[in-house]
């Protein structure tokens, strides 16, 4: 039974990823900043909970530790938690609006991925999934028949295409774990004020691909629910 720990868990598109991975038989370790609302999830979805802000060096290791103590391994890491930051112009952006954003969404993912990468290498099939956004394409960004195109959210944008880089750069280097990224799409979730055209269900599709493919596909990958886009 593959054993799945998913980051920033609690609502949105880690909660619906987890409720999927339940139903399709995964042992899902919840993972949630709030206690109080990663508890409430959890036991919604008959998943456990796991305490942890990827923003914070010894909340990550004790998470580490506590499913250590707890499943001693993990097949699947899901780096969902994220925030979006300031959105619209630019001008009034400060170094310290970029550094919060950036901190979850790219040092929390490698925060995360260094803690858990012991428990990942006892599996057989180690499976890491990071979930960015074609936000952080140029092609994508600059192509006028995009929704993409014609939003700002310049430390949002910013750190998805870095986590889109590291993703590559973690895939070349971890031959032996299967690092790949996925774009959710334009989603109606709290995160955008319930603005996107798909669905939370439709925004998990190609997380839970990438989760329950198996063996013998490639790394190094960016998918979306219609399947494997360029890194452009």
């Amino acid at each position: 039974m593959t054993t799945t720990f998913i980051t920033g868990a609690n609502k949105g598109l880690g909660y619906e990823t987890a409720r999927r991975l339940i139903e399709q038989g995964h042992i899902v370790l919840l993972g949630a900043r709030d206690a109080s609302a990663g508890n409430a999830a959890a036991g919604k979805l008959g998943a456990r909970f796991v305490q942890i802000d990827v923003t914070d060096d010894d909340s990550v290791a004790a998470a580490a530790a506590d499913v250590e103590h707890h499943e001693g391994w993990i097949d699947v890491l899901i780096n969902n938690a994220g925030i979006q930051g300031p959105a619209g112009d630019p001008s009034d952006l400060t170094g310290a609006d970029v550094l919060s954003v950036l901190d979850v969404n790219v040092v929390g993912v490698v925060r995360a991925t260094t803690a858990f990468l012991p428990l990942l290498s006892r599996s057989a099939d180690p499976v890491i999934i990071n979930v960015s956004s074609g936000m952080g394409l140029l092609e994508v960004t600059h192509d006028p028949s995009r929704v993409e195109s014609t939003y700002l959210a310049p430390a949002y944008t910013s750190s998805k295409a870095a986590l889109v880089m590291l993703t590559t750069q973690y895939a070349k280097a971890l031959t032996g774990i299967r690092i790949n990224a996925a774009d959710p799409g334009y989603i109606a979730t709290e995160f955008n004020g319930y603005s996107g055209p798909q669905t939370v269900t439709e925004g998990t599709d190609a997380i839970v691909a990438l989760a329950t493919e198996g063996r013998g596909h490639g790394s190094g990958r960016f998918v979306d629910r219609h399947g494997e886009i360029t890194w452009s």
